[in-house]
């Protein structure tokens, strides 16, 4: 397995559950658009994994990918934690990362006479209300109970994304659990990468 994207991107997200389940990948650490991301995934986004020379996108459908072929960090498909979990995933992607991203399109990622700066507040209040649900559902540790899941590598990403951004603080029980993720083995060896 090779994944490529650099650390400083969602990669990271792909790149700490690697390093959690303790398999071995070759890491690329290249910025988007650039010629190995290119070669792979056309569209030049990263990360991309290539496994068994076919191209998997999109941290979160790498991650799932990754949890399933080595049923860790997950719940069996088919099941209602499962559903549950994979309705975390999608409402942490829709209404944390999403906020996230579009405050960082209109600070530096679109070109400049695209960026709508008011969109920034509201986007902040989005990521709040989003983050104070997610304290308030806490179920344990992590967000589905003692084990870490999917949804669990995606919300810390955020949350740390979020502090570098300048968005709003999310609480003691979710910065609590900031810091628990974060204390693991395999998110220090991950961090740690170049």
């Amino acid at each position: 397995m090779k994944l490529i994207g650099s650390k400083k991107s969602r990669a990271f997200r792909a790149l700490w559950m690697l390093e959690e389940l303790g398999v071995e990948y070759d890491h690329v650490p290249s910025m988007p658009h650039s010629p190995e991301v290119r070669q792979v995934n056309p569209s030049g986004k990263i990360p991309t994994l290539v496994v068994e020379g076919a191209a998997v996108t999109d941290s979160t459908a790498i991650m799932t990918y990754l949890a399933d072929a080595h049923n860790k960090y997950t719940h069996p498909s088919g099941t209602v934690a499962r559903a549950r979990q994979d309705a975390l995933t999608c409402a942490i992607l829709d209404e944390i990362d999403g906020a996230l991203w579009t405050g960082a399109k209109h600070s530096f990622v679109l070109p400049e006479d695209r960026r709508v700066p008011d969109v920034k507040p509201t986007a902040k209040w989005e990521f709040e209300r989003a983050t104070a649900r997610l304290q308030d559902a806490l179920q344990g540790p992590y967000l589905m109970g003692d084990e870490m899941t999917v949804p669990d590598f995606v919300l810390v990403h955020c949350l740390g994304w979020a502090k570098i951004a300048g968005f709003p603080d999310v609480g003691d029980r979710l910065e609590a659990y900031f810091h628990n993720a974060r204390a693991r083995d395999g998110y220090k060896r991950a961090a740690a990468l170049a």
